[in-house]
């Protein structure tokens, strides 16, 4: 998983995908075309087509899925790229590019059979040795951000038509892993070029890049050859970067867009300008991480000290505008995955946080730490001021290239914000596996979670039992000393009226069935 930074926006800190240059600003509507005037201006471009004009904070930084395909930007990249399967509204995996698929007996081999005819968009055909060179060149390129993912796969054989998959253990999660967050796949003849791929994405999905301004803006045409055509009825895409979120709000409103995620703190202005807010739900949850490999978190003590400190509600109360929730999980309540009974663990107590600190031998600034973050952010001041009242001193440290020692695990006390995983078993791996890449303190894992999480793969997601084992797991993972999990939110987007209302599908942005302006 990707760890890319943002400005500050009173959202969850880095989410992985949310690099932006920072010289995109707000000149960014200079390179738009024209509002358009009828009904608004924004229904249909100067052809008579549908536009989408979507302007986002999640703007790829990269256009090989390999290389940003696990981050947040993931949903743009699916206006270009397929997967072999995508989520319904349920969160289950459903046929994409594979119509349809089965494993064995014993669950370490899945075969998925794909829909004949397709081709990408360069013409090359969409059958098993595409998927192949997918899984491939993600398990080994050198900067994929996706070889994390994929360690159940052992090799795949491609016959024609049908992808068999190999799997070195029983992994029942893997059509819910293989879907737009983990394996978008690309045109294996333009992916020999992976730096090419990046400037020139070829997929096959519902849109064709037909220009690029690299950081700042792509023009995209409906593929004919999609083979849910039919079912997409928006003719050109526009994509641009967002610039401030305090003027995106009156770009919806003149037309210069008809689409955009938006800060919780612009919901109000939104719906006050006649705009659509559409609440989409996702797995976005906020962290403070830290590591257990150096001091003072080796002490259990002093971790226990700062779980007990974190009041959630503050989150919620300062960064959320009504649309959060406190969260001790990475699962929104509700999910199959959330864990009723760790609900309430280790709850708001800065007496006891205090007491466990005086246990442990140290007196009021005694202990002094470096949160380090890439940008200003308000949750760094919450935790900051926090901690403070229970006497341990908190220096916030700016790193512009903080990816580099987070990944390598080299920091001892930072935050993280993650938009999880189709696959909860993936999203629990991620954060509290030996080798997971939002576990700050690797190689540690708590207790009892190689057990519970090798058993949620064993166990067909169909199977009556699946729920209650998932929990189960969830409840390993979280007596991880590594995290202080603290609030969530969904995904809010703005729309024009025009745009017809989306499927509702967690953190997916499906443009199936969407029509603009009535087309």
């Amino acid at each position: 998983m990707s760890g890319r930074h943002t400005p500050p926006r009173h959202r969850p800190l880095l989410r992985p995908g949310r690099l932006r240059a920072a010289a995109l600003g707000v000149s960014l509507v200079t390179v738009l075309v024209p509002a358009l005037s009828a009904c608004g201006g924004d229904a249909a471009s100067a052809g008579g087509g549908a536009t989408l004009k979507w302007t986002s904070s999640y703007f790829p930084a990269h256009w090989d899925p390999v290389v940003g395909g696990s981050g947040a930007q993931f949903r743009e990249l699916a206006l270009v790229y397929a997967s072999l399967t995508r989520t319904d509204e349920s969160g289950k995996a459903v046929p994409d590019l594979a119509k349809s698929w089965e494993y064995n007996d014993k669950g370490d081999l899945i075969t998925f059979h794909l829909r004949p005819g397709l081709k990408f968009s360069d013409g090359e055909p969409v059958d098993a040795a595409a998927v192949k060179a997918a899984i491939e060149r993600a398990k080994k390129q050198k900067n994929s951000a996706l070889f994390g993912d994929l360690t159940s796969i052992e090799s795949v054989d491609a016959r024609g038509l049908d992808a068999v998959i190999h799997l070195n253990q029983v992994d029942y999660q893997i059509p819910q892993l293989l879907g737009e967050r983990v394996l978008q796949i690309a045109s294996p003849k333009a992916a020999r070029s992976p730096a090419e791929l990046d400037q020139h994405p070829v997929g096959a999905g519902p849109f064709i890049i037909t220009q690029i301004v690299p950081g700042t803006k792509a023009v995209l045409k409906k593929n004919p050859d999609y083979w849910d055509a039919k079912n997409i009825h928006i003719d050109s895409v526009e994509l641009t970067s967002a610039p401030d979120a305090s003027t995106v709000v009156s770009g919806l409103q003149t037309g210069v867009y008809n689409f955009a995620d938006i800060d919780p703190s612009q919901a109000d202005a939104a719906k006050k300008a006649g705009l659509d807010v559409f609440v989409q739900p996702g797995f976005n949850a906020s962290n403070i991480s830290l590591n257990v490999n150096k001091a003072p978190f080796d002490d259990d003590r002093v971790v226990d000290a700062v779980r007990y400190a974190i009041d959630r509600q503050e989150f919620v109360d300062k960064l959320t505008f009504g649309y959060g929730e406190v969260t001790n999980q990475p699962f929104p309540k509700g999910y199959v995955a959330y864990d009723p009974q760790s609900e309430n663990a280790y709850a708001y107590d800065p007496v006891k946080a205090k007491k466990l600190l005086a246990e442990a031998g140290h007196k009021p600034g005694d202990i002094e730490l470096d949160l380090v973050i890439p940008a200003e952010d308000p949750q760094a001041e919450i935790v900051q001021s926090q901690l403070a009242k229970v006497g341990i001193t908190v220096d916030i440290k700016i790193d512009k290239n903080w990816a580099t020692p987070f990944f390598a695990k080299d920091l001892t006390f930072s935050l993280y914000g993650t938009t999880g995983r189709d696959s909860a078993a993936q999203t629990l791996t991620a954060h509290f596996g030996p080798d997971g890449p939002l576990n700050l303190s690797s190689p540690y894992q708590p207790a009892g979670f190689e057990t519970a999480i090798a058993k949620v793969r064993e166990t067909p997601l169909d199977s009556p039992a699946y729920a209650k084992v998932l929990q189960a797991a969830t409840r390993a993972g979280l007596e991880s000393k590594a995290l202080v999990f603290t609030y969530s939110q969904p995904n809010l987007i703005a729309k024009s009226k025009s745009v017809s209302d989306l499927p509702a599908n967690p953190a997916h942005i499906d443009w199936t069935g969407v029509t603009i302006g009535g087309n």
